[in-house]
């Protein structure tokens, strides 16, 4: 009775660690933003007002991307398709080419690519020509993820996780430690669940994978789209994983029936696992990490010592020390520790290095979703860490093989919380690093100051570029009031900044055609600026506009 009351307590409170992970695991896609790459430069620029209409409109992403199929378009100003032809990528450059002979007015550029770690990224922005008017309305929803799709993939990432713990650790204890004496039929039922888990979540994956690139419903996938993922780089990696999986099946066979599987099969058997675990960082961020090389193998050597720790710790705890003798623990266990403490050494070796590219700063660490949750996720597995010790001074002390009872209870504590520590790493793999939100925050604080301003006969766009303390360079366009280029004679302008007692420094300006003149001028100081432009349209004709933008 006491050991049924024992059994069931140790039930519940692995059970309660599974579902607080599955908890977490759902929060996490509440971030704020998914999308891993940053949106860091266009041209013509967000915004911005141009004399001429261009020939292309250029995005230039953080990380290379992928096209999604009929995703992307520009609108002229009466809402027309100003795009033709297909638009084509190059790394993280989106070339998109559009008619000749654009109006006036206001364009709206809508995109939503695929980034180098799997996730979608999409967003509009506007440029005019000319000037700026009631810009278009967009026919593509270009930012939407339907919840139920966003809340599902990181469940599915867990499953995959939680198979790899079964499959991995369970087949190299069953290969290198197992008692010939016990039967095999329970790991190996532990085996093909860890397969099958892995398989469904890999399938799952491919059709999330649908709906998640194009913003549809969950069942909403059409065949047509379902080729395209197929065909992408995230697609052939899911196929690779599927191949190896089929063939890790074939040879699992003999080891899990005992049937005396030879040390061929177990090479090829360590090749496909490795084959297997390369598949996850290569669908995920360490491929559009800075370091991508170094990010993926040390990802996937990540992934090995947590499978290989994990899934010794279930076999452990399920069979070995309920159905191994004293002789056999005492041969089983001293190995088994110096297994786990070179797992536990690479997975923390490994988690700092990723967590160094991915995080970048102290501040990244402290102040961002992605940080707190390396952060929570640092002090469970220091908890663990801290069991884990003392089940190997349990084992030092050869207390284990008299009583086997005390160390599976620390085991099956070790991987309560372990659960846990799953789920926060299925959430980070939803939540933009560090790294890519600083890529988008030195886009968005780079930009150009674009005003217009007017008189009673002109209309004078200025742009400033950087705005920035340091040297910046001034493009000014003059246009009618009914906005047709106005010929300038002359051009000449000045910037104070009276508030730091700066006098009016002129700004030497060079006419470049009949409506467009450039100039450069160092600022010395941030703040708010004031500059005056005189344009002088004839002989006797001149006007003075003055405008303040803020320089940082």
């Amino acid at each position: 009775m006491a050991r049924m009351t024992f059994d069931r307590r140790r039930a519940l409170a692995g059970g309660f660690g599974l579902l607080i992970g599955l908890f977490l695991v759902l929060l996490g896609p509440a971030a704020p933003a998914s999308a891993h790459a940053a949106l860091v430069a266009t041209d013509p620029g967000n915004g911005t007002i141009v004399p001429d209409a261009p020939n292309k409109v250029t995005l230039t992403f953080s990380e290379s991307v992928q096209l999604v199929s009929g995703k992307i378009q520009v609108l002229a100003p009466d809402g027309s398709r100003a795009d033709q032809g297909e638009p084509t990528v190059d790394g993280g450059t989106l070339t998109i080419p559009l008619r000749s002979g654009g109006g006036r007015g206001t364009y709206l550029v809508s995109f939503r690519v695929i980034s180098a770690d799997s996730h979608p990224i999409g967003g509009s922005i506007t440029y005019s020509v000319g000037a700026a008017s009631t810009p278009p309305t967009s026919t593509v929803d270009d930012s939407k993820v339907d919840p139920v799709v966003r809340a599902l993939i990181p469940v599915g990432k867990y499953l995959g996780y939680a198979g790899l713990v079964l499959l991995v650790g369970p087949a190299l204890v069953l290969a290198l430690l197992w008692p010939h004496r016990l039967s095999r039929r329970g790991p190996s039922r532990v085996v093909w669940t860890g397969l099958g888990l892995v398989g469904f979540s890999t399938l799952m994956a491919i059709w999330l994978q649908v709906p998640y690139s194009i913003g549809t419903g969950l069942f909403d996938v059409r065949v047509g789209d379902l080729r395209d993922v197929l065909g992408s780089t995230f697609g052939a990696v899911m196929l690779v994983r599927i191949g190896v999986l089929c063939a890790a099946a074939l040879l699992l066979r003999p080891l899990l029936k005992g049937a005396g599987e030879s040390k061929t099969d177990l090479a090829l058997l360590g090749v496909l696992g490795v084959a297997a675990l390369a598949t996850w960082p290569l669908t995920g961020h360490p491929t559009a990490s800075p370091v991508a090389g170094v990010s993926v193998v040390v990802d996937a050597i990540h992934l090995a010592a947590m499978s290989v720790w994990l899934g010794g710790l279930v076999m452990l705890g399920g069979f070995l020390l309920r159905l191994a003798n004293e002789r056999e623990l005492a041969a089983i266990l001293p190995i088994w520790s110096r297994w786990a403490a070179t797992a536990v050494t690479a997975l923390i070796l490994a988690g700092v290095v990723q967590a160094l590219i991915e995080v970048a700063s102290l501040d990244g660490l402290v102040n961002s979703t992605y940080g707190r949750l390396i952060l929570v996720k640092v002090a469970l597995a220091g908890v663990v860490l801290g069991v884990a010790w003392f089940s190997r001074r349990l084992v030092r002390s050869k207390q284990a093989e008299a009583s086997p009872r005390g160390l599976r209870r620390v085991v099956w504590i070790e991987l309560a919380i372990t659960a846990v520590v799953l789920g926060v790493t299925a959430a980070l793999v939803q939540i933009a690093p560090p790294r890519t939100a600083e890529a988008a925050e030195s886009a968005a604080t780079s930009s150009t100051v674009s005003q217009t301003v007017t008189s009673s006969t002109m209309a004078l766009q200025v742009d400033i570029f950087p705005a920035t303390v340091g040297n910046n360079s001034i493009h000014l366009y003059a246009y009618t009031p009914d906005n047709k280029p106005l010929t300038v004679v002359e051009w000449t302008g000045t910037a104070a900044l009276e508030s730091k007692g700066i006098e009016p420094i002129q700004i030497p300006l060079l006419r470049i055609t009949d409506f467009h003149a450039v100039g450069d001028i160092a600022l010395p100081s941030a703040g708010q600026w004031t500059f005056k432009f005189t344009v002088r349209t004839s002989d006797i004709d001149q006007e003075t506009l003055s405008m303040t933008a803020n320089i940082s």
